[in-house]
């Protein structure tokens, strides 16, 4: 079996966010943040702003490109219409960085950052339901019950449970992803996959590798019974409530291929006996990095296989195993 531990970690080192990416993201944060703070067309409403998504989760995968900002609004009277929620904010943070930088969507606002390696801000307003959760707008204007503070608490109590294996994990999925369908559905979908694995332990974290194949099995599972019957994904969040992602019916095809042919691939890598050629196949499911660089290191060729029949010389070994 190639194990390969000590390769899995240099992997799971080389998809961390950089050091650029970790300096700019709350930079970029906490200017969000001060506007709408601000903002006089937003003061009456209490705006609490607090970073959610895949980087407060810290299952970011290297580079990062957006944070998710959650505007939590404390004191907003029922009345208020979330296209008036929509417009002041929009307001707020074209005062704040001018037309140019900021995109309107249907329930979110984009902030661009040229300065800071050009990532953005996905800023959501959000209003409190009586029962603790949240509500955010739809492109219907309506509003949209979502729980996603209570996603950060339930991945941190899930990588605790398993004893740190779940987040680097989800970090792996996620480049898998990347590297092999850079599609819809996207990263939340796989994580979302994965929390749902986990809890049913349907991922065998003996090892970092025996985690990546079983979790990349799980997902092409899920998306064989997503295609097949229309399987649901339960929402850990909201008890009772599914999940939603946006997909066509033909990427949900797509992906379910993509995902098991590359489980299919992680699972022959890991039962190959000759790590340089278990090492080759997760290197091509892990693909590259941010920055254009490999993520799986290289393993030389077995020593024994660069004997020539005469040789004077044999190579020694390094004595280091995975």
């Amino acid at each position: 079996m190639a194990i390969l531990t000590s390769k899995f970690k240099d992997a799971l080192t080389r998809i961390e966010p950089s050091d650029a990416d970790i300096k700019n993201a709350p930079l970029a944060h906490n200017e969000v943040r001060d506007a709408l703070a601000d903002a006089t067309g937003l003061d009456d409403w209490d705006v609490k702003p607090i970073l959610i998504g895949s980087y407060a989760r810290s299952v970011a995968i290297r580079r990062v490109k957006d944070v998710d900002v959650f505007c939590r609004m404390y004191d907003i009277g029922d009345d208020v219409q979330p296209v008036t929620v929509l417009n002041r904010f929009y307001k707020a943070l074209e005062d704040a960085f001018g037309s140019a930088r900021v995109t309107r969507n249907a329930r979110s606002f984009k902030v661009t950052f040229p300065e800071y390696d050009d990532l953005h801000v996905d800023a959501v307003p959000a209003r409190q339901n009586w029962d603790g959760t949240w509500e955010i707008p739809t492109k219907d204007g309506e509003w949209q019950p979502t729980n996603p503070l209570n996603v950060n608490e339930l991945t941190t109590a899930m990588n605790k449970n398993h004893n740190g294996m779940y987040v680097p994990t989800v970090k792996l999925a996620r480049q898998a992803r990347r590297a092999i369908n850079d599609a819809r559905p996207g990263g939340f979908f796989v994580e979302m996959c994965l929390y749902d694995a986990f809890l049913n332990r349907k991922v065998d974290t003996a090892s970092h590798a025996l985690a990546f194949v079983t979790a990349l099995e799980a997902i092409a599972d899920y998306l064989d019974a997503k295609v097949g019957w229309g399987k649901k994904l339960p929402d850990p969040s909201r008890p009772g409530y599914d999940m939603f992602f946006r997909a066509t019916d033909k990427q949900w095809e797509t992906a379910r291929d993509k995902f098991r042919a590359a489980a299919t691939k992680a699972r022959d890598a890991y039962k190959n006996d000759d790590e340089h050629e278990a090492a080759k196949a997760y290197r091509d499911l892990l693909g590259v990095n941010g920055d254009g660089d490999d993520v799986f290191p290289e393993v030389p060729k077995a020593a024994a296989r660069l004997i020539t029949p005469g040789a004077h010389n044999v190579p020694a070994g390094d004595r280091r195993f995975g």
